[in-house]
């Protein structure tokens, strides 16, 4: 379990303000979480090596692609501000 001064702690390393009824029930939620995260910790543990399924990559076979620019003006009839071929949209800085 977490120490209400731990709480205090890390509220002042957030920069919140804590009343003393929420330190404590911080302090026994936070308890609760850390309790979880263990017994998460030791199913996966316990895994053994064959219950891991095998990682692979799934990777399209190389092909003939669709010819350049079939879709641009399809796409281009979409948006809502377009500019020749681009598609205009407000200046984000």
């Amino acid at each position: 379990m977490i120490s209400v001064e731990e709480i205090r702690k890390l509220a002042s390393l957030a920069r919140i303000k804590l009343t003393k009824d929420e330190e404590e029930k911080l302090s026994k939620d936070m308890g609760n979480i850390l309790a979880y995260i263990e017994q998460i910790q030791e199913v996966s543990a316990t895994v053994e090596e064959s219950e891991k399924p095998l990682l692979r990559n799934v990777m399209r076979d190389d092909a003939e692609p669709h010819q350049a620019g079939i879709h641009t003006e399809a796409l281009l009839a979409e948006a809502p501000k377009r500019e020749e071929n681009y598609v205009k949209v407000k200046k984000i800085l």
